[in-house]
């Protein structure tokens, strides 16, 4: 093999680094926008798991506090 023919291996191998790089980086970005809307996403959950839980427990306390005066 000569000189030139192992630098435009050399090139070919430094162009398809380049590209994959490129790719990866790109992926990179999707994934980090995707884990920040899944992050967004759990956080309204959260929210209105908690609230949910708030409401319920009210409405056992205004159960609990029926069954007093009924007593």
């Amino acid at each position: 093999m000569t000189m030139e023919q192992q630098l435009r291996q050399l090139e070919a191998r430094v162009d398809e680094l380049l590209r994959i790089s490129a790719h990866l980086r790109q992926e990179n970005r999707l994934l980090r926008e995707r884990e920040t809307r899944l992050l967004d996403d759990r956080a309204q959950l959260v929210k209105k798991n908690d609230l949910a839980k708030a409401r319920v427990e009210a409405i056992i306390t205004r159960l609990q506090s029926l069954e007093q005066e009924d007593s």
